[in-house]
């Protein structure tokens, strides 16, 4: 399987909530599973049913989060020599042409994105027209509205 690129924070993140499935939420879950058997039946025990649902939705979140973490190609952008040029994990300083609006982005792995948080993915199309350019270039994004173009103003490795 190919390697996913993730930020530093992101990995962290991950990681976090890694340690919260398995170190509090499975064994909260556990308990909750043994107090529901002690009611009695179990086919007709809602309370086991439902810890037995949070029990199947948490293996499966742990089993995501580590099969991602086992995939990832951690980028420290702050320890890639800075150059102007847009790659991975830079954040980048944007000037609409037509309407002199500034933007700020960083460009993060697809997990991470959160556009009101300004953390686009790797794969949206306004990252893909900004990776490799320099600062000074103009950039086509083609948006659903329509062509934008943006001026590149700094390329920051934060």
């Amino acid at each position: 399987m190919s390697k996913v690129p993730m930020t530093v924070k992101g990995e962290a993140t991950l990681r976090e909530e890694l340690e919260r499935l398995k170190k509090v939420e499975r064994p909260r879950i556990t308990q909750a599973i043994a107090e529901a058997r002690e009611h009695g039946d179990l086919k007709e025990n809602a309370e086991y049913h439902a810890a037995r649902e949070q029990q199947s939705f948490n293996e499966g979140r742990i089993m995501e989060i580590e099969g991602k973490l086992a995939n990832a190609q951690v980028i420290d952008v702050a320890a890639i020599p800075r150059t102007g040029k847009v790659i991975f994990g830079t954040t980048i300083d944007l000037i609409n042409v037509e309407t002199d609006e500034t933007l700020t982005y960083r460009i993060v792995g697809d997990d991470e994105a959160d556009v009101k948080s300004n953390l686009i993915s790797v794969s949206s199309p306004i990252a893909r027209a900004l990776i490799g350019k320099e600062e000074g270039d103009v950039v086509v994004v083609k948006a659903p509205g329509g062509d934008i173009e943006y001026e590149i103003d700094q390329v920051q490795h934060l």
